[in-house]
């Protein structure tokens, strides 16, 4: 396993400081934002630390010299809309940039992606399944085609109103995770776990690790406190942002030593990217920046 982190916690930074600050800090990979320029409709979205709309070779070259010259790797490409979205507009544009990711990643000799499934949140599962087969069927079949991993991230998405009731999320269990893969079948298809999200839904993180081993691509390692005064005041149905805080690793209810342990069992030998949302370090460029170094100090003595 390699030790590292997602690059949109940093967006005030070019690649090249990133890789830098890196390799000074004893990262070993980084999972790589890859919006569409100037593309931001929420926190920690819209970075663009590698344009693949702009990729050339001789760029794709470049950036593979910087990180073998800084004994790093790029574990995966990271872009994370919502390609269900009910506006035809926003859901098309997603799909598309999607595609442009996934021709990036083989541009720069990367066979991962990580991205949502998404979901129209304003209806159930079942009535978001037949847009979800016809929108990621092909998809996934794009990304066999180009030799390219996709690795679904587990977040709800649904913190706030504008993602209330169902989150823009489809993929947040164990019980949709089995009927994703039993409907689309392929070695292609997979999870980039984040085991925060489980806490937030009262759910064990370790839980999931031994049945999902052959479909864990890429681990994102994040905490979370959810608070019982909170909770006691407003109760599970109301807003999750009012009663819960994102966490850098250990500094939140997970345990570490317990999930490394069992991630280990299961021979996971890919990427775990810290991916740092914690304000209590601070919002300017040193806290957080701050956070990634805590948090590695915490993780390093597992690998």
């Amino acid at each position: 396993m390699k030790l590292g982190f997602f690059t949109a916690i940093l967006p005030d930074l070019p690649l090249e400081q990133v890789v830098r600050f890196a390799a000074l800090n004893n990262f070993e990979c980084l999972e790589v934002a890859c919006w569409p320029c100037g593309k931001a409709d929420r926190k920690f979205s819209g970075i663009t630390h590698i344009d693949v709309t702009d990729l050339s070779k001789t760029r794709a070259t470049e950036i593979r010299s910087l990180c073998a010259a800084n004994n790093l790797t790029i574990s995966g490409l990271g872009y994370y809309p919502n390609p269900l979205d009910p506006d035809p507009t926003i859901s098309g544009a997603a799909v598309t940039h999607i595609k442009a990711v996934i021709l990036g990643a083989g541009l720069l000799g990367l066979n991962q992606v990580n991205t949502f499934v998404g979901r129209d949140w304003t209806r159930t599962i079942d009535e978001n399944w037949p847009r979800f087969l016809d929108i990621w069927k092909p998809l996934i079949q794009f990304a066999e085609d180009n030799g390219v991993r996709i690795g679904i991230e587990n977040c709800p998405m649904s913190f706030t109103r504008d993602e209330w009731p169902g989150g823009k999320n489809l993929a947040v269990s164990p019980v949709i995770w089995r009927r994703m893969f039993n409907d689309i079948p392929s070695n292609s298809f997979g999870l980039n776990y984040d085991p925060s999200h489980f806490v937030l839904q009262r759910m064990d993180p370790l839980s999931c690790l031994r049945e999902f081993r052959d479909k864990l691509f890429h681990i994102h390692a994040k905490d979370m406190v959810v608070h019982p005064e909170k909770l006691n005041e407003v109760g599970i149905f109301d807003l999750p942002k009012n009663w819960h805080t994102p966490r850098i690793p250990g500094f939140g209810e997970i345990d570490w030593a317990q999930f490394m342990a069992r991630l280990n069992e299961t021979g996971y030998t890919g990427a775990v990217c810290i991916e740092a949302e914690d304000g209590t370090f601070g919002q300017d460029l040193a806290g957080r920046q701050r956070s990634l170094t805590v948090a590695r100090k915490v993780l390093a003595p597992y690998f």
